[in-house]
């Protein structure tokens, strides 16, 4: 099987009442904002770049809040997800490809229990309690 790694962003509005999502085309699902981290990039880059892609935000990534796997027997993948805290930086919540993305919202929690249902009683903890995250450079 091929190993995808994939890193997601968990952003927050300020009362911590709603999450980001994005409606992802095709499959017509709802997840984080993030994706599949491209050769040669880390973690954190893909976070960010995926974070811009998907939402038209500059986000600075914080630590990592999750860390889970699937296997997609039918690809031959064994995908590794990697969800991060983030910050807004910057930007503009827009969709950036409707090929890709086509809704992105502020999403009640409750709500986001549902639609994307991996952490249902548990976003919060998972938040404020995350694993550190340090890339140490090449070699």
């Amino acid at each position: 099987m091929k190993r995808v790694d994939v890193a997601y962003v968990c952003l927050f509005n300020e009362t911590k009442e709603k999450v980001l999502m994005v409606k992802n085309a095709g499959r017509n699902t709802w997840s984080l904002p993030g994706g599949a981290v491209e050769e040669g990039e880390t973690l954190r880059h893909a976070v960010i770049r995926e974070a811009l892609e998907e939402t038209g935000l500059a986000i600075t990534p914080g630590n990592i809040i999750a860390v889970d796997e699937k296997k997609f027997m039918d690809k031959g993948q064994h995908a590794i997800f990697f969800i991060f805290s983030g910050t807004i930086a910057g930007g503009e919540l827009r969709i950036q490809d409707n090929n890709e993305i086509v809704d992105v919202a502020w999403i009640n929690i409750d709500e986001a229990k549902e639609l994307w249902p991996f952490y249902p009683s548990r976003i919060h903890e998972l938040y404020d309690n995350p694993a550190p995250y340090t890339y140490h450079g090449a070699v």
